[in-house]
């Protein structure tokens, strides 16, 4: 692994950054006349204190989340969705107009937006046709300007995990910021890679209560990562960013751990059913393997069905404009009942 010298990666705007400090970081309990909050209250009552500016970092819910990903305390950061911590990794890491991110394709299309939005370069290595990654085409075109190198494990679009062989080289080998999304590592086979955070400084891995928790209402997301990492995320994040209505959703779902479990658990079994079912489809030349909640297949005429499925509203997601993807449709696994609709209804326009 590259001696790896965090800090020296960071901006050096940000390593001189004076972080805000709020009235809540000081004191959250006595009379509270210092925040300059609606003292009279919220016009909806509830337990929660609403008129109050939330906890700064959330330590509670990190704490839990902590003990669930078996990592400790310092290595969670809590985001508005996995998108805040996207976004805050490029602004403490990549100068704007100078240095460089990683992406391969076909990839969840965020990072490219958020590149854009800092005016950051991006350099494209394109995963292989059966969607893996290629480590040594990432290390030739890496540089002393790429700062960041994103993986989507398992994948959006194709659905399937990156070989955990790959990405801990990658870690190990690149030197800057690997950052792995594991939005939906619940539905997988592949362990998380969250407890390797505490072997490599530079790994930062993506995850999110919008999936297995069935919560993406709530936008919340996590990054964990080494304690040096955190720090700087709290320090560069807004004060308040994760609001209470968020926050105890969150802790309450911890309480019906047996119900995300089943969930998955149902999930995994309706994809399979449905994997299955759309093998046995005249026209679908392909069901890519999967370890997510949803499926990408090829069909021919791809295009054509996305149409026609939204005109009998069903909607899914055409995908035959991404690398390796011609005539490739993505669905997500709904109910039950929803997925024989969408089964009857795929079988009836290809027959």
């Amino acid at each position: 692994m590259p001696d790896i010298n965090i800090e020296s990666l960071m901006r050096e705007n940000i390593r001189k950054l004076t972080p805000y400090r709020s009235a809540r970081d000081d004191f959250d309990k006595g009379l509270l006349l210092d925040a300059n909050e609606n003292s009279l209250g919220s016009p909806i009552r509830n337990s929660l204190d609403l008129h109050r500016y939330p906890a700064p970092t959330q330590d509670a819910l990190r704490k839990k989340i902590a003990v669930w990903r078996q990592v400790d305390f310092e290595n969670i950061f809590l985001g508005v969705g996995s998108d805040e911590p996207i976004d805050l990794l490029m602004r403490i890491f990549c100068e704007p107009g100078k240095d460089s991110i990683i992406i391969t394709p076909p990839t969840y299309g965020m990072y490219k937006v958020a590149a854009h939005i800092n005016n950051i370069g991006i350099k494209e290595v394109l995963l292989t046709e059966s969607f893996h990654l290629r480590p040594q085409e990432i290390l030739k075109v890496t540089d002393d300007k790429t700062k960041i190198l994103f993986l989507c494990s398992p994948n959006n679009p194709t659905a399937n995990s990156l070989k955990l062989t790959d990405m801990v080289k990658l870690v190990a080998s690149f030197p800057g910021i690997v950052v792995v999304d594991e939005a939906y590592i619940d539905f997988a086979k592949q362990e998380s890679m969250a407890p390797l955070v505490q072997q490599y400084p530079n790994l930062v891995v993506l995850q999110t209560f919008s999936k297995s928790f069935g919560l993406a209402g709530i936008r919340l997301g996590i990054a964990i990562s080494s304690p040096e990492i955190i720090r700087v995320m709290l320090r560069v994040k807004a004060p308040y960013n994760i609001n209470k209505l968020t926050a105890d959703t969150a802790m309450k779902a911890f309480e019906n751990m047996p119900l995300v479990k089943f969930n998955i658990e149902k999930i995994i079994e309706e994809r399979e059913y449905v994997a299955e079912q759309l093998r046995q489809a005249n026209s679908v030349e392909k069901v890519f393997p999967t370890d997510a909640n949803f499926l990408l297949f090829k069909i021919r005429n791809a295009r054509q069905i996305y149409e026609k499925l939204a005109e009998n509203g069903i909607i899914v997601r055409y995908r035959g404009n991404e690398p390796h993807c011609d005539d490739c449709l993505r669905v997500t696994i709904g109910m039950p009942d929803e997925n024989v609709r969408f089964l009857k209804t795929i079988k009836s326009l290809i027959t």
